[in-house]
């Protein structure tokens, strides 16, 4: 899926102004981005160095995340939102890769990963994949979206991944409000997966981060420890809770400094 050549630009996308999606390809080393993406990307490179490895160990959450999900938890059905440009080990891949039947939906606003949809429908036979072109501050039409309703069924568990999109939401988007009514729609026994970025560990380099991606036009608004927590009100976390990325039950040994990747992740199940 990596580096597909979709033949030209697609004609919504405004290239002018970067979008988070292509940013993040263009930091997992991708070619569907443009100036504007690779200018905030490279400023913000400027305040973290560390930036490209901090993307790719989001990446490795993901399947990490989705692993524990399908194997442990035995979860089917996945909504992925805020899904950027398709790469290798995307949800549907680890996930059918562990359970052929698992179905996964993806959501994302960026016209580009809109042209990128195809690579998103590919499955097992006895699964399913879909996309659709929607905006996470608008949870209620994300949920009435019949690829939706045609693609998961909503009394049976779900895995909600939101991982890398809500520090793009400002408090006046209330952005508590839109992860709880996602939440509120699904059954008993799904689950909340997120990512988020914090000043916890390095406020300079963070004031940095925001004060470039506004310049840019876009929102990024860094959340402590305490302000992630509370996405998960009301929900069981899974050991070993809001943990700094680098900490969230790793594959191999823990770093030394698990603060080295400045977000703050969780998963939780809806009793």
């Amino acid at each position: 899926m990596e580096g597909v050549d979709l033949g030209g630009v697609p004609p919504q996308v405004d290239t002018s102004t970067a979008h988070s999606a292509r940013v993040y390809d263009y930091w997992l080393g991708g070619k569907d981005n443009y100036a504007a993406d690779r200018a905030l990307a490279d400023a913000i490179a400027g305040h973290v160095p560390t930036i490209r490895t901090m993307v790719r160990e989001q990446r490795a959450f993901l399947s990490r995340t989705v692993r524990y999900l399908a194997a442990e938890a035995g979860v089917r059905q996945f909504l992925d939102i805020g899904t950027g440009i398709p790469t290798v080990g995307n949800v549907h891949e680890v996930a059918q890769a562990i359970a052929p039947e698992a179905r996964v939906l993806y959501v994302d606003n960026d016209p580009m990963v809109l042209a990128h949809a195809r690579a998103f429908m590919t499955s097992t036979d006895v699964g399913r994949t879909a996309y659709i072109d929607a905006d996470l501050c608008e949870p209620q039409d994300i949920l009435a979206h019949p690829t939706l309703q045609a693609t998961l069924d909503l009394t049976q568990p779900v895995g909600l991944t939101l991982l890398g999109i809500l520090m793009h939401l400002q408090e006046t988007d209330d952005p508590y409000r839109i992860v709880n009514t996602l939440m509120q729609a699904l059954p008993s026994g799904s689950y909340l997966a997120l990512t988020h970025p914090t000043a916890d560990f390095n406020a300079q380099a963070m004031a940095g981060v925001s004060g470039a991606a506004e310049q840019a036009g876009v929102n990024y608004v860094p959340r402590s420890r305490v302000q992630v927590e509370r996405f998960f009100a009301g929900l069981e976390l899974v050991e070993p809770g809001v943990v700094p990325m680098l900490a969230w039950r790793p594959d191999r040994q823990p770093p030394a400094d698990p603060e080295s990747a400045y977000a703050w992740v969780g998963v939780a199940r809806k009793p």
